[in-house]
């Protein structure tokens, strides 16, 4: 008899959540985490640097966050998935940081699960490892995704499984409960091997 369990289970699956110091929009951040979290993931939050991250909401200042790791002491093989959030300056300050540009490229190249949301693809279109996939994000980056040699959709929530590992893209903190869904799916599909 084959059960067949709906709740994604993510025991013991290790996600990295990648935000700069300031400009993280904070829903964007603390959403996936409590959906990682709540499906038994272990989430870890890291920066460029250690301490503290600034979130935003929109452009006033949110919460802060401690960081867990800084990301040029990581080896990303210690990760099951990657999660990037938004916020238009998070990801603008991020691609100009080569270890968090190599960061996510090694979870693009491996195969392994990453999901960006809302302006967080430009940090995806900086590894150069986007070309001939499908995603959306926020609609200013709609000529920087094709510019990058990737489709642009526009919907709630993306999954592409045209490259090594599947990409989870969505467009705006509205979209956080497909885009959470379809993460912890698409997270528990990839560490388990079956659906």
């Amino acid at each position: 008899m084959t059960v067949h369990h709906h709740d994604p289970d993510l025991s013991g699956r290790a996600v990295a959540f990648l935000v700069a110091p300031e400009g993280a929009e904070e829903r964007e951040l603390t959403d996936p985490w409590q959906a990682v979290r709540e499906a038994g993931g272990t989430p870890t939050l890291v920066s460029t640097v250690g301490g503290t991250v600034q979130t935003f909401r929109h452009l006033d200042r949110a919460a802060s966050y401690p960081v867990d790791e800084v990301v040029e002491n990581l080896d990303s093989t210690d990760f099951d998935a990657l999660v990037l959030p938004g916020g238009v300056a998070n990801p603008d300050y991020l691609r100009t940081v080569p270890g968090a540009v190599e960061f996510a490229a090694r979870f693009l190249e491996s195969g392994r699960p990453v999901a960006a949301i809302c302006h967080a693809p430009w940090l995806l279109i900086e590894t150069g490892l986007i070309g001939g996939r499908r995603l959306t994000a926020w609609p200013s980056l709609r000529t920087d995704v094709r510019n990058a040699g990737a489709t642009w959709e526009d919907g709630p929530v993306v999954v592409c499984d045209s490259g090594p590992g599947p990409l989870i893209t969505s467009r705006a903190p509205e979209d956080l409960p497909a885009f959470d869904e379809a993460l912890l799916h698409r997270f528990s599909v990839a560490a388990t091997g079956r659906p």
